[in-house]
């Protein structure tokens, strides 16, 4: 059972015991991301992410590391666009000392001006890789085209530019109005006792909420006809990205779409694996995925395909969303998809780390934390009849999306807009 506390300087704790567990998995969650910058910041967040492993008051940067790695334990970092995580996973004596080092980098990060310039020169060559690799910079083009001129459709790391412009004070300034307590999920799963856990918790640092509610641009849902973005380079292989804005984190219809990504790409017996990959040999990776954010989603599918066979790719995708429109999906495909999500859901939280960033992201995102027995009633309620609705609700001709990155990008161009702008029978 999920035990929840929150502190009276506003920080929460959700912690669950798994006696039979030898590890703990430890997150301290942030509630701010990449879609609380702009322009000017873009890249803040994540840039902070770096300089808290740089040092704290109480541990150097190589006393993080090695206070953890030396026990046998794991440390690591992410941002998101809703959130920040700092986690770690270690042996089930060791829960304190994973808290407070944690701990310490969120609320007591050093800062220090010669760590921003070489964390910077770092993050910069990061986006550089980036760029450098067609099939995540793909995604990036993708995002563009899902949310323009929103900070949702910008990189996390942000740009050259940003970067270069982001100062020591900023960050200092950034830190300071995010990571208040109140602004903090501490989630822990594993062997533990929660009230030690409480114990750890940071009790003397102050509330420290802004008069002002902390908060984002609202996404831009409204879409009118299809976006396209070819980008020419040199590749032995072409990349693509299909893509149409899905359900948010809490809609009633988000383990449906979830559902309809296992059924169209999340495996080996999908639809487009077969189809794509195994019948007609076009392409090696095929997948599709279903993200959920608080106000918005997006359902995507990417490719890497031979850079001869673009056109022939994005008509079989296309057609076999039609598809699923029309005829719906067989009834023992439904069942494997049913069986597939549930398992792949009690497969993940067997694990201490996985389950800790299951009910973290959920507490941070939400303040909301789902049990198993919730989620499972939530699935069984589904029909094969919802599937054919959801993806009716998603897959729009008008809101369609393609990015694509080869050398296909400059001959193929006329062809594919036009097999992009015929898909408006996909109404």
């Amino acid at each position: 059972m999920y035990k929840k506390i929150v502190l009276e300087n506003g920080l929460k704790i959700i912690s669950l015991n798994m006696p039979q567990r030898q590890s703990v998995g430890l997150g301290v969650w942030v509630a701010v991301g990449g879609r609380y910058e702009n322009l000017q910041n873009k890249g803040i967040a994540h840039f902070l992410e770096h300089l808290a492993f740089k040092g704290t008051k109480k541990y150097s940067c190589r006393e993080i590391k090695e206070s953890l790695e030396g026990v046998g334990g794991s440390l690591n970092g992410f941002t998101a666009e809703e959130f920040t995580c700092y986690l770690a996973k270690v042996p089930a004596k060791y829960l304190n000392l994973g808290l407070d080092i944690l701990m310490d980098m969120v609320f007591n990060p050093l800062l220090k001006e010669e760590d921003v310039e070489k964390e910077r020169a770092v993050i910069i060559e990061e986006i550089k890789m980036y760029k450098d690799l067609p099939q995540h910079y793909v995604q990036e083009l993708l995002n563009l085209l899902l949310w323009p001129d929103q900070p949702l459709g910008l990189s996390l790391a942000g740009s050259i530019e940003s970067v270069s412009g982001i100062k020591q004070q900023d960050m200092i300034g950034f830190q300071k109005k995010y990571y208040g307590p109140a602004n903090v999920v501490v989630a822990v799963c594993g062997n533990l006792e929660p009230q030690k856990v409480v114990a750890k918790a940071p009790k003397g640092l102050a509330k420290n909420i802004p008069s002002d509610k902390i908060t984002f641009l609202p996404s831009n849902n409204q879409q009118t006809q299809p976006r396209i973005n070819l980008f020419f380079k040199e590749t032995e292989q072409s990349h693509l990205a299909i893509g149409f804005l899905g359900v948010k984190r809490d809609h009633p219809d988000r383990h449906a779409a979830g559902l309809l990504n296992v059924i169209l790409g999340a495996n080996m017996s999908s639809r487009l694996f077969e189809e794509i990959r195994e019948k007609r040999g076009l392409a090696y990776s095929i997948h599709s995925h279903n993200k959920c954010l608080n106000d918005t989603g997006c359902f995507t599918i990417d490719a890497g395909v031979d850079n001869r066979k673009v056109y022939d790719t994005v008509e079989l995708i296309l057609r076999e969303l039609q598809r699923i429109k029309e005829d719906g999906i067989l009834k023992n495909e439904f069942m494997r998809a049913k069986e597939y999500y549930v398992g792949q859901l009690m497969l993940s939280l067997e694990d201490t780390l996985e389950h800790m960033l299951w009910i973290g992201e959920s507490t941070t995102s939400l303040n909301k934390t789902f049990t198993q027995e919730q989620i499972l009633a939530e699935i069984k309620k589904i029909g094969a009849q919802d599937i054919k609705r959801v993806a009716n609700d998603i897959f729009k001709g008008c809101k369609v999306n393609l990015a694509l990155i080869g050398p296909s990008a400059k001959s193929e161009e006329d062809r594919i807009k036009k097999i992009i702008l015929d898909s408006l029978v996909l109404k």
